[in-house]
C-alpha cells in the first residue's frame, strides 16, 4: 500500500477512535516531507462516497502535515455525512489526490474532464467558488464538469460572471 494512504488510514483511525491527531514523521516519507501542495483526501466506504474534503492550495508546512489535517477534516466535517464511526473503519478505502498549483485559462477548450479538475469562482459579490477533481465517474464533457462544480458552489452561470481555473493531480489509492 502506498505510503500516503497509510498515513491517511491511520490518521483517520486515530482520530476516530482516540480523537488524538498522530504526530507527523516527515522523514518517514522523504519525498513529501519538503515539498507544499493542496491536498485532497477521498474516502469510500464499499465503493461510495464518505467524505471528501481538501486544499488546492497549501496550508501546511508540507504535504504530509496537509495529508493528516485533510484526513481529519474528510472524516469528520464533510457536510454531506456525518463524521465517520469506529464500526465503519474496516470498511473504507482512501484516495490521496496531491494538487498541481491551479492555472487560470482563457477558453473552455483548455480544458478536459479526465487530465485536468477545476476551480470555478464567480467575480463579483457574492463571491463563490466550488472545486471538481478530475476524472470521476459519469463526468465526460467539459460541459457537464463545469455544471457540476457550478451547482456545488451555488453559482448560476447565466446569471453569474465566471472565471475557471484548471489542475492536475497525482493519484494515491
Amino acid at each position: 500500500m502506498q505510503a500516503l494512504i497509510v498515513l491517511a488510514k491511520k490518521t483517520v483511525e486515530t482520530y476516530i477512535k482516540t480523537g488524538k491527531i498522530i504526530k507527523a514523521e516527515d522523514n518517514l516519507i522523504k519525498e513529501f516531507s519538503n515539498k507544499k501542495a493542496g491536498v485532497f483526501i477521498t474516502i469510500e466506504k464499499k465503493g461510495n462516497l464518505r467524505g471528501c474534503i481538501g486544499t488546492y492550495l497549501p496550508t501546511q508546512d508540507n504535504i504530509i502535515k496537509e495529508v493528516i489535517q485533510n484526513a481529519i477534516s474528510a472524516s469528520t466535517e464533510d457536510y454531506r455525512f456525518g463524521s465517520i464511526q469506529k464500526q465503519e473503519l474496516p470498511f473504507l478505502s482512501y484516495t490521496v489526490s496531491i494538487l498541481e498549483k491551479p492555472e487560470l485559462i482563457k477558453n473552455k477548450k483548455e480544458l478536459n474532464p479526465k487530465e485536468y479538475g477545476i476551480i470555478v469562482k464567480t467575480i463579483d459579490y457574492p463571491l463563490k467558488s466550488a472545486l471538481l477533481l478530475p476524472d470521476l465517474e459519469g463526468i465526460d464533457t467539459t460541459e457537464k464538469q463545469i455544471s457540476i462544480t457550478c451547482q456545488k458552489g451555488g453559482i448560476n452561470p447565466s446569471k453569474e460572471k465566471l472565471i475557471i481555473y484548471r489542475f492536475k493531480v497525482k493519484k494515491y489509492e
